[in-house]
């Protein structure tokens, strides 16, 4: 039998290969754990969930706690959107995704806010953490407590921007739940989440979840989130009629498989929620400043409603019972001599004992004539009622129409929202619910003809369904 003998260089070229074998290959086929989460948003039941409780890497999804602090720092005065952040070393130096900032660069917070919300920017997030508390691990520790508020029960924060950091983990039970109070206790801002693109100061940045929204009816939020360590995360949420949902998803694979996932959950969702629920609004959390402490006379809101049932008499100031009454007689005078005002002031030194009171006054009270006999009495008529309509002078006699709802809420709901989303060319305008037949039409009314022009075009280039309204 013929024996084959082996070189020690070959013998090292396998166990090389068996190395790479056993160690390189897993690691590399090595995927990030799954976890799902379905919810109706309107009243927090479960629809879905699988590995909801698992505490995993949440990347990005980190930012929607970032800016829900943020919004409450705004809320509260402790900052404004017009407030101009100075950018530190430690933001400047965070790897991408990122704005680009530079040390000592001066920008408002709203254009980090726009950049965090939209771009996912790591820089913008540890600056508006940074800007709020003073350093990012403080922020981190109100972000912890934040978390405790709304009942994120199995997550822990380590910094604003959801980078791969020991012991920064949630679930997709948290993240879905996080999601739900951005919804409902800042619905004024929510709509920075489904803009495709936003100014961001420096430049304009483009939506990280912009495929899904354009893809998935309904969809209007709300946050991604992806590292090697984490996989590809997204917390969704769409409204179709009256149901909302809102969907989690951690460990995806790629962005084409986690749209896919998510859309698929949507339609669970969407599938098991019941078409007519209430919506029960989560409960805002306690305000709790940075120093742990809950401030005085804040975190709390205080709603009159109905007409004053009872007026109190003020209580007599103290001590003005026992004062002596001094000059008693100069108040009856129109005139001050000299020689009272030396009085006066002899009296004024003297130890009272017991005052004198004033002289009461002497009231002379008139009896009015009596009412002549032939005296004709006014017969009271009741003014006409005054019609008004928007001034068509100038030429803004055009408006635009946003679509048609079946309930007049839901009308006034789309205005609003559509007014706070393009404010620079709806500004001034009059917002008009129209009953028609077939429904209620949302209107903005008192445009030139150019301005709601300009207004339908930038509308339509966010996919949000607009047509001009003549003069009639």
């Amino acid at each position: 039998m013929k024996v084959r003998h082996i070189s020690p260089a070959r013998n090292g070229l396998f166990l090389f290969a068996a190395i790479w074998m056993l160690v390189v290959l897993p690691l590399s086929a090595m995927a990030a754990p799954y976890a799902a989460f379905v919810m109706d948003a309107r009243t927090g039941e479960v629809l879905h969930a699988r590995n909801a409780d698992t505490r995993l890497h949440p990347a990005s999804l980190t930012k929607m706690m970032t800016l829900y602090i943020a919004f409450q720092a705004i809320e509260r005065g402790e900052i404004s959107l017009d407030t101009k952040v100075t950018i530190s070393k430690n933001a400047a130096a965070e790897p991408p995704s990122k704005l680009g900032l530079k040390p000592g660069q001066r920008i408002a917070l709203r254009y980090l806010i726009r950049a965090a919300a939209v771009k996912s920017a790591n820089d913008a997030a540890t600056a508006i953490g940074e800007a709020i508390s003073g350093s990012e691990a403080r922020f981190a520790r109100r972000m912890n407590r934040t978390a405790k508020q709304l009942g994120m029960t199995r997550t822990t924060f380590k910094n604003a921007h959801g980078l791969t950091q020991s012991g920064h983990l949630s679930t997709a039970r948290d993240m879905s739940t996080m999601g739900r109070h951005v919804l409902y206790d800042f619905p004024q801002y929510y709509n920075l989440f489904s803009r495709k693109t936003a100014d961001a100061g420096v430049r304009t940045v483009a939506h990280t979840n912009r495929r899904f929204l354009s893809s998935y009816r309904g969809a209007d939020g709300i946050k991604t989130g992806y590292t090697r360590a984490a996989g590809f995360n997204l917390v969704s949420s769409a409204q179709r009629g009256n149901e909302r949902i809102i969907a989690t998803v951690f460990g995806g694979k790629s962005t084409a498989s986690r749209n896919a996932k998510i859309a698929e959950l949507m339609d669970l969702g969407f599938r098991r929620a019941p078409s007519n629920a209430p919506v029960r609004k989560p409960a805002a959390p306690a305000y709790i400043a940075d120093n742990g402490q809950k401030p005085k006379g804040a975190g709390k809101t205080i709603r009159v409603s109905g007409s004053v049932k009872k007026s109190l008499r003020p209580k007599s100031r103290p001590g003005a019972a026992e004062a002596p009454v001094l000059l008693a007689a100069a108040v009856t005078t129109t005139e001050i001599l000299p020689d009272d005002i030396q009085n006066a002031l002899q009296i004024a030194q003297q130890s009272v004992a017991a005052p004198k009171p004033a002289p009461a006054a002497k009231v002379v009270t008139t009896r009015p004539n009596a009412r002549p006999a032939n005296l004709v009495l006014a017969r009271a008529i009741p003014e006409p009622e005054v019609v008004t309509r928007l001034s068509t002078s100038g030429g803004r006699h055009w408006g635009i129409n946003v679509g048609r709802y079946t309930s007049r809420y839901k009308a006034e709901k789309v205005l609003l929202k559509t007014a706070l989303a393009e404010m620079s060319t709806l500004d001034g305008t009059l917002r008009k619910v129209v009953r028609r037949p077939q429904g209620f039409d949302a209107n903005f009314l008192g445009m030139s003809r150019e301005q709601a022009d300009l207004a339908c075009r930038r509308l339509k280039s966010r996919n949000t369904t607009c047509f001009m309204v003549g003069p009639s």
